[in-house]
């Protein structure tokens, strides 16, 4: 199975939350899928990511690839009573409904962060000419989605709908802080689902270096929420992501130096050896006696 997405950075292996979701969940279930970024080519236009190629089989958007991936008995929530289930379906949209509209203002309507940070990543990851349309194009989606969904009367603009997303945004990662309580993962301890959706919409908001954002504030004083994504990364990414060349160099350089250290050690423990044996007073190889065989014992018998 191959898995097209956004590439990673920020310490995560996607900035992308509907590709970190499913990323995330097939760690969760143990589906090998080969990972190919759709960063620096024309799929950064034109492809719908996440999307999961399987055969002749095309899934695109979180939620149909999850369910995708359970036919083909990859299933993280597999142990999940009725009533855990439910409360799966009714955070997921918890999340889609309070958290989702926060999270694109603050990445592509929020003007600091958008020309800081959004903006030039994108950019930097899509080929000429596309890293002059690739922003703006998500930029007026993210806009439009927000005003669609939140733009209800009297609130019509986008300055007047602000203060509404980002207070349902903190109340959504409250609830959510408050679920998780002490535990590692929400149900138990596996992974399902919904870790996979809860980790997708908060990490990057919780890794990304925002230049401004109250809402990153707040998640970072949820000590819970904020350790729960840190578990993540450490248990089911840390492989993905190499060390910076600074630390590699420095670990090639301090297994060098043990390395000749050991070298050194191991010939001064020679030099020694071989003084000694030089010192030592010499003396002719012992050898036992041979034994007669058999046929001089029958020669040397008196007849």
């Amino acid at each position: 199975m191959e898995l097209r997405c956004w590439g990673g950075d920020w310490g995560l292996p996607s900035v992308h939350t509907e590709s970190l979701i499913v990323l995330a969940y097939t760690k969760f279930a143990g589906a090998k899928v080969t990972v190919s970024p759709v960063d620096w080519t024309w799929k950064t236009l034109t492809a719908t990511v996440p999307e999961l190629l399987c055969g002749d089989s095309a899934v695109q958007e979180p939620t149909p690839i999850v369910n995708f991936l359970r036919k083909q008995r990859f299933n993280a929530d597999f142990e999940l009573s009725a009533r855990q289930g439910a409360d799966t379906m009714a955070y997921i949209a918890l999340l889609e409904e309070k958290l989702r509209p926060a999270l694109l203002h603050t990445f592509w309507v929020d003007a600091e962060n958008y020309a800081n940070l959004t903006r030039p990543w994108f950019a930097s990851r899509s080929p000429f000419p596309l890293n002059f349309l690739v922003p703006p194009r998500h930029a007026n989606i993210a806009l439009s989605r927000i005003l669609l969904t939140k733009g209800e009367a009297p609130l019509h603009r986008i300055t007047e709908v602000e203060g509404k997303i980002y207070s349902d945004a903190k109340e959504c990662l409250n609830l959510l802080s408050y679920r998780l309580g002490t535990e590692n993962y929400f149900f138990g301890n596996s992974p399902t689902s919904l870790d996979a959706f809860v980790f997708g919409f908060v990490a990057p908001l919780y890794k990304a270096g925002l230049p401004s954002s109250p809402l990153q504030s707040h998640l970072r004083q949820l000590d819970n929420v904020t350790r729960f994504c840190d578990n993540i990364l450490a248990v089911y990414f840390s492989s993905d992501h190499p060390c910076p060349p600074a630390l590699v160099q420095e670990t090639m350089d301090a297994n060098l130096q043990k390395l000749t250290q050991l070298v050194n050690k191991e010939s001064n423990l020679i030099e020694k050896m071989d003084d000694n044996l030089r010192s030592s007073p010499q003396h002719k190889p012992h050898r036992p006696d041979p034994k007669p065989s058999l046929a001089s014992e029958k020669s040397s018998t008196p007849a």
